[in-house]
Formats: structure tokens, sequence, C-alpha cells
């Protein structure tokens, strides 16, 4: 029996491992010819639609004032263009530091949002925006964003020359990534999700996923769907399969820009990742149930996708893992013979492999020093994620037996340092 789970454990694993393979192929093609439209597109001038920015803000004034600032730099008509900036029930100076700009700038709006409707969630605090907006094109940016002067641009001009885009996605950036060893993993880790989870799968399948920032979507379709589900804490990742179960797609666009702060200590990289989880978790149980009734059938793949791989590959992973450790002390004669650690070995080696063509893409980010940490990456800060998963499993499990309420996790931010300013607005 042992035997047994530990070959199809194994089995799982190589079959994540491929399909990421794959993906990364996908990734790196969109890579070569993403691009090629831009000079076509910006000569087609049509006339710019209005815009809205939405940016949540709970408690952010160690950082709103430095993205407000990167939001007036944008390079987009400032008569089209609105921000609005959702003060979400703060506590600190955040309010105070919003209606300074809004004085000051005209197309800077501040929603002051209170109890009972406030402070429940990123969701909610949407959803205030979004009545308070006007925009024919609704962007989202967290408060810790700070967006490339055409990041915007780009977003609007992937909609208006892609009728059939009911969402566009940019690519973000780890402002803080040389701070320590764990934003090195994060910058590591954000850099693969760009280029293997977003980008190959809109290769292969025209499948992306909605992220917390750094996109737009059409204010109709957002209508159309009834805003934000206030009950999602990955509701990025829900809105996601209801945009394209109402038969639209997502295109994943790289060339709007976006840099974030990214957690600084394993605490807050812990609470953080563990909402991310919870999140997904709710989406894969909520739309799971109603799977063959989608009208997408390829979000259907993604959703078999994200149930694989929250639920059977890290069950895979822990299996095997739980079994190799418990037979160094308990004779369970597992038959761990040549070829089986032959392919535990290639696995590894296809793993790294898998990350440095990512690191390859952005080419800054290919040198030895990461090279070293993608070797340690796997062994740490992998295998963490499988314990913070079945830990928000549990969370999420005990939310819904007890019926708690959701409540918002603010990821806690740090203040800026001037070696963390992204190289393209250093001239500003």
């Amino acid at each position: 029996m042992a035997n047994l789970l530990f070959y199809l454990s194994l089995t799982v694993i190589w079959i994540m491992l491929l399909y990421h393979m794959f993906l990364m192929q996908g990734g790196y093609f969109h890579y070569l010819r993403y691009a090629r439209s831009i000079p076509d597109w910006e000569k087609n001038e049509q006339p710019k639609p209005t815009v809205s920015i939405l940016v949540p803000a709970h408690n952010e004034e160690v950082v709103i004032e430095r993205t407000i600032k990167a939001m007036l730099r944008l390079e987009y008509p400032k008569d089209k263009l609105e921000i609005i900036v959702i003060n979400d029930n703060s506590s600190d100076r955040t309010g105070e530091i919003c209606d300074y700009y809004a004085a000051k700038y005209p197309y800077v709006k501040v929603v002051h949002t209170k109890p009972p409707h406030a402070g429940k969630g990123k969701s909610g605090a949407l959803n205030q925006g979004l009545a308070h907006s006007t925009g024919e094109i609704i962007v989202v940016y967290d408060a810790d964003n700070t967006p490339e002067r055409k990041a915007v641009h780009y977003l609007v001009l992937a909609l208006q020359n892609d009728p059939q885009a009911g969402a566009a996605v940019g690519k973000f950036r780890v402002v803080n990534a040389a701070k320590n060893l764990l934003t090195r993993f994060i910058n590591i880790e954000t850099i693969c999700f760009q280029w293997m989870a977003q980008a190959g799968r809109f290769f292969w399948f025209r499948v992306t996923t909605i992220p917390g920032t750094n996109f737009a979507i059409r204010r109709s379709i957002l209508e159309e769907l009834g805003g934000w589900d206030e009950k999602a804490l990955a509701e990025d990742t829900e809105l996601t399969i209801r945009v394209y179960n109402a038969g639209h797609y997502i295109r994943f666009f790289p060339a709007a820009i976006t840099w974030e702060q990214e957690p600084e200590n394993w605490k807050v990289w812990w609470k953080q990742r563990t909402r991310w989880a919870r999140g997904n978790q709710y989406v894969v149980l909520k739309f799971m149930g109603r799977l063959f009734s989608l009208r997408k059938k390829s979000i259907m793949f993604d959703l078999v996708y994200f149930f694989f791989t929250y639920f059977l590959f890290f069950l895979g992973v822990i299996v095997s893992d739980a079994l190799f450790v418990t037979n160094l002390f308990v004779d369970l004669h597992l038959e761990v013979g040549i070829v089986a650690m032959i392919l535990w070995i290639l696995a590894y080696f296809l793993y790294v492999t898998e990350v440095m063509i990512a690191l390859s893409i952005e080419r800054t980010e290919l040198n030895a020093k990461n090279f070293w940490i993608v070797l340690l990456m796997y062994f740490t800060y992998s295998q963490l994620w499988i314990v913070l998963v079945l830990y928000a499993l549990y969370l999420e499990i005990k939310r819904v037996v007890f019926r708690q309420e959701l409540k918002w996790y603010k990821t806690e931010r740090f203040a800026a340092e001037k070696k963390s300013v992204p190289p393209t607005e250093r001239q500003v």
C-alpha cells in the first residue's frame, strides 16, 4: 500500500511539473510576440474612453502618498481620468493624505466609508468605489502600487483594439525585491507567476486570471455581473470565473507594468498568502459544484487546474514527503528504487529549469545570485507553501462550519527606501 501511495504521489507531482513546463513554453512564446501589435495599435488612434481608477485603502498612510503621486504621473488625458481612493474606515492618516490631494487635483476623489458597510474586505471597498465612479473603463490598483507612466495607456489600448476582451491584465513587479531573502523568494515567485501561469495559459488557452491589481475591465461587464463578490477573499479569481462565464475573455498584456511592495517579514507573508490560499479554495469550492454548467469550457479546465493545485498536488507532495521521512525511522517496506530516485532528481532539475526560463525573460533577474536562491527555494519556500495551504484549508472549513464573517486582513506596509525605487521611475 505504501509503495502504491508513493508512486501515485510521484505521478501527480510529475503531471504538474510537465504541465508547468508546457505553460512556461507558452509564456516564452507570448513574451516574444505580445508587443508586436503595439506600433499598429498606437498608429490607429481612437478617441480615448473615460477611465476610473479605483484604489481601495485601509490604513495605508505609509504608502498611499507615493501611490497617488504615481497616479498623477500617468500619461493619460486628465479630462478623461478620475482617480478614486476608497478610504475604507481607516484609523490612521490615510483619509487626511487623500483629502489633501483631492483638494489640489480635481480628478482625484476620495470616498470615505464607515461601518456598517466598511472595513469588511477589499470587495466591499471596490463596490463602494464603483458606485461613485463614472468611467467607461474601470482600472484597479492596490494602495501600495506605483504604476509606470504608460500602464493605464496600455491597458486601455489593449481593450480598445481587442473588442472580444472583457478585461486586460498587466504585469506587476516587486519594488523591494532586494530587501532580504524573503523578498527575493517572492520576486522569483511573482516572475514565474507572470510568465508561466498568466502568459502561458493565455498563449495556449486564451485564459488568464485577473490579479488584485493593475487590470482594466469594461464598466458594462462589471454592472452586468453585479460588481465584486463581497464574500470572496480572492475577489480577483472569483471575478475572473464570472467574466469568462459571461462569454468574455481576459487579455494578458505585460506592456502595462506596475511596481508593488511585498511582505518583508515572514509573519506578514504568512497572513497575506493564507488569505490568498483561502480565497482560491473558496472559488474552487464555489464553482466546482456547477462545473459542467459553466458556459465557457476553457474555464472548466482552469477550475480543474486550481482544484489539482490546491488539493491533489499538495496532497501528493505531502504523501510522498511523509512516506519518505517515515521510512527513515520505520520500515514501511518502501521500494524506493533507483528509478524513483532518478525521477525525483529529474523533477528537481525540471523545477529549476522552469524557474530559470522565467527569469531569463526579465533579463536583469538572470544572475548567479538568483540561481543559488532558486536551488534553495525548492527545499524551503516551496515546502512552506504546503503547510500554509493546509492551514488555509482548515480555516476555510472552520469558517463554513461556524458561519464566521469574513474580515479584511490588510497586508502590512513598510516604509520605502531610496534604493527600492523602480529603475523606470528614478528620473521622476
